[in-house]
């Protein structure tokens, strides 16, 4: 009996793992991300702030999925860690810019601490290949 597979995703372009974890696992056309923290993969050094951090997690989300060729539309679920629900409005603003149109699915938390002392950090799941839009009618 043939099994699903289970593909490892890592990039250069992202920050390496920094525990016993992959960037990325795709299991058929399901791509399931680990949490991007605010780390900039060419110093491998956190970036100062909220905005900064944000913006960061979002881009290093962003090259896991051109390793797929895929974008922020084929993002169907994130979940948003937060060291401090207060910033909640900051990265809303920073989030939707890269998430411009058909929203994924997500959840906000705040986190007792994040690893490397990050203020935020974001998982998502994204589906491989096209996706069609089609609106649910109101009930």
């Amino acid at each position: 009996m043939a099994g699903l597979v289970r593909r490892i995703i890592n990039t250069p372009n992202a920050p390496k793992a920094i525990g016993p974890y992959n960037q990325a696992i795709a299991v058929g056309n399901t791509l399931y991300l680990s949490g991007q923290i605010g780390i900039d993969p060419a110093t491998s050094k956190l970036v100062d702030g909220i905005s900064a951090q944000t913006t960061q997690a979002l881009k290093n989300i962003g090259a896991v999925l051109e390793t797929q060729n895929i974008t922020y539309d084929n993002v169907v679920k994130t979940t948003v860690l937060l060291a401090n629900i207060s910033d909640y409005g900051v990265v809303n603003g920073i989030y939707e810019k890269f998430f411009t149109s058909n929203y994924p699915a997500r959840a906000a938390y705040q986190a007792a601490a994040l690893p490397a002392g990050a203020l935020v950090e974001i998982e998502s799941i994204a589906i491989l290949g096209n996706l069609v839009n089609q609106d649910s009618p109101a009930l």
